[in-house]
């Protein structure tokens, strides 16, 4: 006996592979199950519950690492910009003391204009 999944289990599947066909997949595995199950939505019968599990187990399979690489990249890229922005606090403040040291000298070159005799 074929036993076909349901039509809100199909419709629930439809939107994943809608989702993942948004992706760029280059894994052959991936890949092959996706068509599979493409070709099985699409026929008048439905995927099977076998097909549904073998293709999800497909999605966790190649998603799974893909969200943890996508995190430890991002966690990546927020701690290069926490020292970026920290890097930037610092020279701004660094930019402060000298246009204060730069006033401060220039005040006592005017001064010593002032007093050299004429």
């Amino acid at each position: 006996m074929r036993r076909t999944l349901d039509a809100a289990a199909c419709e629930r599947l439809a939107v994943l592979v809608a989702e993942i066909e948004r992706f760029h997949i280059t894994d052959r595995r991936m890949k092959g199950e996706h068509g599979r199950i493409v070709r099985a939505l699409r026929d008048v019968r439905g995927p099977t519950l076998p097909d549904a599990r073998r293709y999800l187990r497909a999605v966790e399979r190649y998603f799974v690492p893909f969200e943890r690489e996508a995190r430890q990249r991002l966690a990546d890229v927020e701690r290069r910009l926490a020292n970026a922005s920290q890097l930037q606090f610092n020279l701004t403040a660094e930019r402060g003391v000298g246009r204060k040291r730069v006033d401060a000298t220039q005040g006592v070159l005017r001064q010593l204009q002032e007093c050299a005799p004429r």
